[in-house]
Order: C-alpha cells, then structure tokens, then sequence
C-alpha cells in the first residue's frame, strides 16, 4: 500500500492538473452567444502568426500552435492584454496542438482558424478554380478540422482568405467559396462531435464588398438549412488611419453596408500602421453602439512584430520576448470598454433569417448573380461521408504549469515579474482586467502567485482542487492516526 505521503501527492498532483472547457459560442442570428449563459460574444481579437505566412513551413516541425512553452508565454501577455479571440492563418495539421489550444482554453482564449495555408494546393486557386478544388485540397483542410474539431474553445473556421479582390474575379470566385463552405460544414456534421461556425475573410475592397457579403450569406431556394452559406462574415479593413472621425474613416459606410446582416459581421484584420506608434483611436468605436448594433468585435493586427511593423510583442530566438508600445496603447484603450454591455443580449439580432439568394441582390455588374454551386470533386464525398485517413485528432489535455518560464521585459526595459496564466471558471471568456503592464517590474495578474505557483483565484478549477486536497488530508491524517 503507499505511503499517506505519496498518496497525497499523487492525489494532489490530480488535482491540479483537472481540465477546464471554456463554453462553446454559437451563432445565433447575427450574433456570437455563448451557448450556456447567453451573453453575447464581442470578439476581443489579435492575429497570431509569429513569423508570418512566409515563415510557415511543414516541413520544419514548427507552426503557431505547436510549442507549449511559447504559447504559455503568448497566452500571459494576451490574458493581461483582455484577449478573447486569436486568429491564426497557416497551420499544420499533422502536428500536435493540444498543449497550445489547451493553455488558451483555461485562459478564456477562443480560436479562430483558417483552414487553408499559402502553399501551392492548399487553398482555391482564382486562377485555376476547377483545378485547385479537389480531393487532395479537401483532404488536406478536413485534416485541419480534425485537430481542432474537439477543443470547446474552437469559435470556427475560415474557407477562405480574400480570396476575391477585384471585379474579375468577383465573377468566378464566389461560387466555389461557397463549395467550399458547404464542404466543410458537411464534414463537420458527419464528423464532429459539434456544430462549428465556417465563416469567410474579405478584402476591405469597395467595389465588391457588398456584393461578396450578400452572394455568400444568402439561402439558397429560401432554405435555412443552405450549408453552403457562410455562417460569419470577418473584414479585413485597415481604413481608420490614426485620429480619425468615424465618418473620415468610412466606418458609416461599413455600417450602411452591413445593416441588413443576419449572420455575425466583424473585422477579421484592423489597425493601420500609417500613423505610428499606433493610439488605436479606432477601438472605442469598433466596441461603441454604433458598431456593436451591427458587427461584432474585430481581431487587431497583429500580436508578433514582423517586418511590416505591425507588432504588439518582439518576440526573440532565445524564447524571450519584450512588450511594444503598441502594446501598452492597446491594453489602455481595451482597459475602457463597458465589457457588460458588450456582453448584452439582443433577442431581435438572435433572430434573424437571411435572405433568399436571388440576382437581384447583386449590385455590381460583373460580379456572380448565379447560385448555381460546384458539386463536390470526386473522391470528397467519399471523405466527407467516412472521414480522412488517419486524422491526427486533437483532444483537451491537463495544464500543469502557469508560470511563464522565460524573461518577458515592457515597453520601457523592465522585467515583467511573476509572468503566470490565470486559468478562469468554466463559463467564462477572458476579458480586459484594468491593469496597466507598462514597464511594470512587478505585473502579475491578480490571482496568480510567483513562478511556478498555482493561481491563488478559487474559482473554477481552484475551487475543485482545494476540495480534494482537503478531502486527500482528511483522510490521510485519518490513516495516519490509525496506524
């Protein structure tokens, strides 16, 4: 029989490593609902690509969310930060990611995830439509499902890119986006344990914008259950230059454009870099009534400084990393947002139906007016009825550590101490938390001990293990006592 000694370690050990699943967030209407309390969800956004798409490279082993540590480290910085929502572009599916989506999952963190990548046969090719949609293309982002098709904090998938960005090929394009919609969407329904959203990315080009939101939210043949239309609209629009009005940045043409919508609208990419460094001006507006009655959140561009300079954190190749002003800039303006009318419900906007497909939605001329949708390519429904050879299925995985184990330094040189997580209750999403990490020698979170602690908050997954640490004592001293 062990010793009372090993046995409470052993127990306690349990204990502190039981996993915590954020709540789903479903589509509802034109809006993102937490499936259990019914709050809206406002996408509180950052892109995370460290090393950009050109650095994406299978080959090496390597991709965002492959590494433990580092997304230990991201994860902190984007928990202080007030992050609910990463996108990420190039993935590989044949990596393991649990340890990286299960960090972000104990912080309230959701994913947000393109399904294609920018190397040759892994995305639709505008110039060679009928020859880049294929089996070997479907195969290749059915993997992607797969990986992440079990992490409750999966908020949904992007079938494309900007894809479109011109009239030409508004004229082709379109259908096949919605091929590829369908495609996914069936795959999910035969091969996932959940519903999860498939959304579309666009380029914030005028001339076909509207035209590109009502060919792929509409029904076809006025059916709601139409899997071929998209179930979010994300925009990338860097067109709020530094201290701009709302009406000098075209946010009410955004506004007038999108009015109508019946399915969530949100930009996908924001944050010009014109003006640097960057005040951000444009978040209480992206977060204020006149935006939020329309679109939901948007996703900053971006978390890692690259050689576009659009970076929040200089991440370093010895693991270490530093915050940017950028950074402190965007926590401040986070920092004021009225996060509990964010999260208020809209029953109209929950209720919405999206209209029937018809030509005469579409303005432009030139750009598609017919519904009439690729069939899936030979061998897909094949993969989509039985599911892709061996998947490399991703699962939830206990999160043992939260304390960040390198040096990460603020904007002005000094040493962040005591950089941990803070995993949160199993309802919640992170939200912005007041503080301000500038050059602090001392920022950590409220709730999180020194290195290598636990998180003092009793909340949650700290609740159930105090529980059964004091249950694992009360009976080991009983033990003791009798032996």
């Amino acid at each position: 029989m062990p010793s009372a000694s090993k046995l409470l370690f052993t127990l306690f050990a349990l204990a502190i490593s039981i996993v915590s699943a954020v709540q789903n967030i479903n589509v509802q209407g034109s809006d993102f609902v937490n499936n259990v309390t019914g709050d809206r969800f406002q996408i509180i956004g950052v892109a995370y690509q460290p090393g950009g798409s050109a650095g994406f490279n299978p080959g090496s082993g390597v991709d965002p969310l492959s590494n433990g540590t580092l997304c230990l480290r991201d994860a902190a910085l984007m928990q202080r930060l007030g992050i609910n929502t990463i996108r990420v572009y190039n993935l590989d599916p044949s990596l393991d990611h649990d340890m990286c989506a299960s960090i972000f999952n104990s912080v309230g963190i959701y994913l947000l995830l393109d399904v294609n990548s920018p190397l040759p046969n892994d995305s639709l090719n505008p110039g060679d439509l009928t020859g880049s949609y294929n089996s070997a293309y479907l195969s290749r982002i059915f993997a992607v499902v797969e990986a992440f098709k079990n992490f409750p904090n999966l908020l949904g998938f992007f079938s494309g890119n900007e894809v479109m960005q011109r009239i030409g090929e508004g004229s082709t394009v379109p259908p096949y986006v919605r091929a590829v919609t369908r495609d996914l969407k069936n795959y999910i329904a035969n091969n996932s344990p959940r519903n999860i959203p498939v959304g579309y990315s666009a380029a914030d080009v005028r001339d076909i914008l509207p035209d590109s939101f009502a060919y792929l939210s509409c029904d076809i043949d006025g059916q709601s259950s139409d899997v071929s239309r998209i179930d979010f609209f994300g925009l990338n629009s860097y067109s709020w230059c530094g201290d701009l009005t709302f009406e000098e940045a075209s946010y009410d043409k955004l506004i007038q454009i999108f009015s109508n919508t019946t399915i969530p609208i949100f930009f996908s990419e924001y944050g010009c870099n014109d003006v640097q460094p960057r005040q951000f001006f444009e978040v209480p507006a992206v977060y204020g009534p006149e935006m939020t009655s329309v679109m939901s959140g948007g996703i900053i561009y971006e978390y890692t400084e690259e050689a576009n300079d659009f970076g929040l954190v200089d991440l370093h190749g010895n693991g270490t990393a530093a915050l940017l002003v950028d950074y402190d800039n965007l926590q401040r303006r986070y920092n004021e947002l009225d996060i509990e009318r964010l999260q208020s419900g809209n029953a109209s906007a929950t209720a919405l139906q999206s209209p029937e497909c018809s030509s005469s939605l579409i303005r432009e001329g030139g750009f598609a007016d017919s519904f009439d949708i690729p069939s899936t390519p030979s061998g897909g429904q094949t993969l989509i009825d039985n599911g892709i050879e061996n998947p490399n299925i991703g699962e939830l995985v206990p999160i043992t550590e939260t304390a960040v184990p390198m040096a990460v330094y603020g904007s002005n040189g000094g040493l962040l101490r005591d950089l941990a997580i803070k995993p949160l209750p199993q309802d919640q999403s992170n939200t912005p938390n007041g503080q301000d990490t500038t050059g602090s020698t001392s920022a950590s979170p409220s709730g999180t001990s020194s290195a290598g602690g636990m998180p003092t908050s009793t909340s949650g997954v700290g609740k159930l293990a105090i529980s059964l640490l004091l249950g694992v004592i009360a009976i080991v001293g009983f033990s003791i006592q009798r032996a």
